[in-house]
């Protein structure tokens, strides 16, 4: 796994702000891990949301996909939501 291109990812999402905070959700932890295979141009990003109940899990986890796809070097991401409620159903939404 390339060290540069996870660091290119998370870069990416660096730039979406929690709507609740207006910081980046990565200054914020809600990225957790990422792993890229090259490969297969493909990305699994852990979001952890702050609050169990956070209302805008799903937004931030398909902000994050989309923003990970942008690159040249992605062409599917896949979310996993952590410690939310409603994690299984954000997951399914998101990764359609």
């Amino acid at each position: 796994m390339s060290e540069e291109l996870v660091a290119k990812v998370r870069e990416s999402l660096a730039s979406i702000a929690d709507p609740h905070m207006g910081i980046s959700i990565v200054e914020m932890g809600i990225v957790g891990d990422i792993e890229v295979n090259e490969a297969e141009k493909t990305a699994k990003i852990v979001i952890k949301p702050t609050n169990p109940g956070c209302m805008s899990a799903a937004n931030i986890a398909m902000q994050a996909r989309i923003n990970a796809e942008k690159l040249d070097e992605i062409d599917k991401a896949e979310i996993v939501v952590e410690g939310h409620m409603m994690a299984d159903a954000i997951c399914d939404m998101v990764n359609k």
